[in-house]
């Protein structure tokens, strides 16, 4: 192992003793470290850094700026090791603020991304990415949460999912209903009888049996979407398999909406149902989804009539964007830690 390379390992030691993850991060940095190694370099520049981040082609503005990142914090903690680290200022390759708008998925192309899941081969691969799907667009679960679940995670005697050391470490249990137990039992069987020899700690498997890449189910599900017709708004805005998610969101409000529920006072439960650290990220549809920016409208001239039991929301409406902002303002700041 390098200097570097054990630089790396030090730093993401630091930064997991403090709960983030840093999957992601710690890819990157190998691969960053890799290209100072094949450049013969061993200091830290800020050439050196943008060089590498700007390194992919055909990719987006956010990505190159992910990258940049990862470095960042990287170079501000190598810094105090070594004073000839130069620190990539944060006006370069800055993060935008803009958040894209989901794809809210309708029934019928969940049943089309259902269907097309079918006819993948072999079977096992159909099996899985079906029941995966399934389960995302009903339980509003992260990709990366369906991934990690294990066998002992379902409790059928409560009817629940255990989600364990998720995204900032935290852990929830997510109610699932009868029929999307009685799928993944159905799942279960079929890929012990297509793979018996496969993980038998993990839910889901790949075709060689073992637990789920983000890359091999991101493939798929491009290869699905394809086959099944679904588009975005533009070919620049495909549709995501995390879009499930913000699917299964939407609807939820949009049924508290429409049976005239108090959603003030429920959106705390889908914040914790959904694993949100805060719950203006749960604000946040309410914003960016016209459909319910609508209805919310609606509460609005409900008090205008003098309908006051809809102030409670009135109030949540008028105070979201600002609870989003400082939200966004923190988060950032913590990324750049």
């Amino acid at each position: 192992m390098t200097a570097l390379e054990q630089h790396v390992e030090n730093y993401l030691a630091v930064r997991r003793g403090l709960g983030f993850k840093l999957t992601h991060e710690q890819r990157m940095l190998n691969r960053f470290v890799a290209f100072m190694d094949g450049a013969g370099e061993s200091t830290l520049t800020v050439d050196l850094a943008l060089r590498w981040a700007t390194m992919p082609t055909g990719v987006g503005h956010a990505y190159l700026a992910q990258r940049m990142r990862a470095v960042r914090g990287f170079a501000r903690y190598l810094h105090g090791i070594d004073p000839a680290t130069e620190i990539p200022p944060l006006e370069l390759l800055p993060a935008r603020k803009h958040r894209p708008t989901p794809h809210i998925y309708t029934r019928a192309e969940i049943a089309a991304l259902m269907a097309a899941a079918r006819a993948l081969r072999p079977a096992l691969r159909a099996a899985t990415m079906e029941t995966l799907i399934g389960l995302l667009a009903c339980t509003g679960l992260r990709d990366g949460e369906a991934f990690a679940l294990d066998r002992h995670d379902i409790d059928r005697a409560n009817g629940l999912l255990r989600i364990r050391d998720s995204k900032f470490g935290k852990s929830r249990e997510v109610l699932i209903h009868d029929s999307t137990m009685a799928a993944l039992d159905a799942y279960l069987a079929r890929r012990d009888e297509l793979r018996p020899g496969g993980d038998r700690v993990c839910v889901f498997v790949s075709s060689w049996g073992a637990r789920l890449s983000h890359k091999s189910v991101h493939r798929s599900f491009d290869q699905i979407r394809r086959a099944s017709g679904v588009t975005g708004p533009s070919p620049g805005r495909r549709p995501r398999l995390h879009d499930l998610r913000h699917t299964f969101s939407v609807n939820t409000l949009l049924g508290w909406y429409r049976n005239g529920d108090d959603v003030a006072a429920k959106l705390p439960l889908l914040s914790t149902y959904l694993g949100h650290v805060d719950p203006a990220a749960t604000y946040w549809y309410l914003s960016a989804i016209p459909e319910l920016l609508g209805l919310a409208a609606g509460r609005l001239e409900q008090r205008e009539n003098g309908d006051a039991s809809s102030d409670r929301e009135v109030a949540l409406l008028l105070g979201e964007q600002e609870r989003v902002r400082h939200w966004r303002a923190a988060r950032a700041r913590r990324a750049e830690l």
